[in-house]
């Protein structure tokens, strides 16, 4: 089967392939089918992963140390680890 595009409308569709880890022909057939295409993170990205879940779990360590001497400055740890904890279910979607 063939179809026609631009050259820009295939180099975009040839990036978007490469950035699910998959062939150009999979990704349209994919896309066609209405399946879903996963965009793969990137090694940078899987270390920032990474780093987000150490912040969320000594935030939450600190927050559990303090919880009986300062309870303001306790919500306020255990605030930001649930800030921490948002920015890392963006990366899951």
């Amino acid at each position: 089967m063939k179809f026609r595009c631009s050259l820009m409308e295939k180099r975009i569709l040839q990036e978007k392939a490469k950035k699910c880890d998959l062939s150009l022909s999979e990704f349209i057939r994919r896309c066609a089918l209405e399946q879903v295409t996963v965009e793969r993170l990137s090694d940078d990205e899987i270390e920032l992963y990474k780093m987000l879940i150490k912040y969320h779990n000594n935030f939450k360590a600190i927050g559990n140390l303090m919880r009986w001497r300062n309870q303001g400055l306790t919500q306020m740890v255990y605030d930001t680890a649930k800030e921490v904890k948002l920015h890392l279910k963006k990366f899951s979607k």
